[in-house]
């Protein structure tokens, strides 16, 4: 290949999938590779994958085919979760040259010197129990926020997932480490950091074994001056204990803002998941938010259509969420995942009905939302706002996550301002 080759990369799914393809993007660079736009010609495309919905996977054949129209002479790279769970299938997609593993994924500067169009296709995985590495990541997409990666990996076993068989084991950062990391972050001018993992709140498992926890990373990051604010990506609600709730609401630097996700109202369908609580533990962890926090922005995630899932524990769901101080839902369509125990479950929930509960509580969340605006009508909150100009207009989150569009200033960039909620 040329000097000064061209890499672009697209990211699909997660949070931590963005955080660990903005740093592959800051090794490529360094090892001499010219970062281009996804849209635009270069050498070496790379697909960062996610494979928690069949969508995903469909996504990824999808911008190989339309690689192969634009430039078919440019190397075709495939990594992240579908890569680790299905390389023969991927490797089989025509265009395709080199598919990386868990393990491989941060090798991939090493593993594109020696490789060819017109090649075999070549896989680089091993089998998941052999992945203990934990790379730390963070993206740098502007200098407002960042995603950084803390923890790995799930030893979780939920019967719809394959995230375990596409991760590994749960493994973290140590505390050292995610403070340099937060330095560096708050060097570059960054005043947000979102703290993200697979199982965020088993952080604390290092080489196999236990040595601290989520709660005590925390502490140590609320007392780091380099950084103005955190937030706590999606986080169980077994692991959400008290302290870390008490510790957000005395907090200067922890957002008012969580993402829980519950995944069924329903404790029957929460058993078939095997989920580790019921709906009640749930509940009780929204009212103590609630009570300590009264304007706390809450997320849901919501599985709809999960095998077993009748009428009655649908409904079970619907009225739960209804009934819950939650301000917003993430709904998901159960999507029949290869090698997880769900498979088993019977009856199958009609994929038609499936799409109608999905529209069901998406309406429901905007409600949820309209109402949970509705309700800071009149506060003043402090705004964050970011870098883009997207047409003539400035765009940012309240601490508390609603957000706020307002004519560009380019003095307000990267800044925290003083607002008030507004219809």
């Amino acid at each position: 290949m040329p000097e000064n080759r061209s890499i672009a990369l697209h990211t699909l799914g997660c949070k931590l999938n963005f955080s660990e393809t903005s740093t592959l993007g800051r090794m490529l660079e360094k090892d001499g590779f010219v970062r281009k736009e996804f849209d635009e010609p270069a050498d070496v495309y790379v697909i960062n994958t996610c494979s928690v919905t069949e969508n995903a996977d469909k996504e990824c054949r999808q911008l190989v085919r339309r690689i192969q129209k634009q430039n078919a002479e440019a190397l075709v790279v495939i990594t992240g979760c579908y890569a680790q769970l299905k390389p023969e299938e991927i490797a089989a997609i025509p265009g395709v040259d080199l598919v990386l593993g868990a393990a491989e994924k941060f090798n991939l500067g090493e593993h594109l010197r020696g490789l060819t169009k017109g090649d075999p296709t070549k896989i680089c995985s091993c089998d998941i129990e052999e992945v203990h590495d934990f790379n730390a990541s963070f993206s740098v997409t502007d200098r407002t926020r960042t995603f950084l990666k803390v923890q790995d990996g799930c030893d979780y076993s939920c019967s719809f997932c394959t995230i375990p068989m596409a991760r590994g084991k749960s493994r973290s950062n140590t505390i050292d480490n995610v403070i340099r990391q937060a330095e560096e972050i708050g060097k570059q001018g960054v005043k947000e950091i979102v703290l993200t993992g697979v199982n965020l709140g088993d952080f604390g498992i290092i080489d196999g074994e236990r040595s601290t926890d989520f709660l005590s990373l925390c502490k140590e990051l609320d007392k780091l001056p380099a950084i103005s604010r955190y937030r706590i990506s999606s986080i169980e609600p077994n692991l959400l204990n008290a302290e870390i709730i008490e510790l957000v609401a005395n907090s200067q630097k922890f957002m008012p803002h969580f993402h829980i996700p519950l995944q069924s109202g329903s404790n029957t369908i929460l058993g078939l998941m095997r989920r580790r609580y019921k709906r009640e533990l749930y509940s009780e962890r929204i009212e103590l938010i609630k009570s300590l926090m009264p304007d706390c922005a809450i997320g849901v995630d919501v599985i709809v259509g999960f095998p077993a899932e009748g009428e009655k524990e649908f409904q079970e769901t619907f009225d739960f969420l209804h009934a819950l101080d939650v301000s917003y839902l993430h709904v998901f369509t159960y999507s029949e995942r290869d090698h997880t125990k769900a498979l088993e479950i019977k009856p199958v929930v009609p994929v038609h009905i499936r799409n109608e509960r999905n529209k069901i509580l998406r309406n429901l969340s905007y409600q949820k939302a309209q109402y949970f605006r509705a309700s800071q009508v009149g506060q003043t909150r402090k705004v964050l706002f970011e870098q883009e100009n997207r047409n003539g207009m400035i765009e940012g989150y309240t601490d508390n996550y609603i957000r706020i569009s307002t004519p560009f200033r380019e003095e307000w960039v990267n800044q925290e301002i003083e607002w008030e909620i507004r219809n």
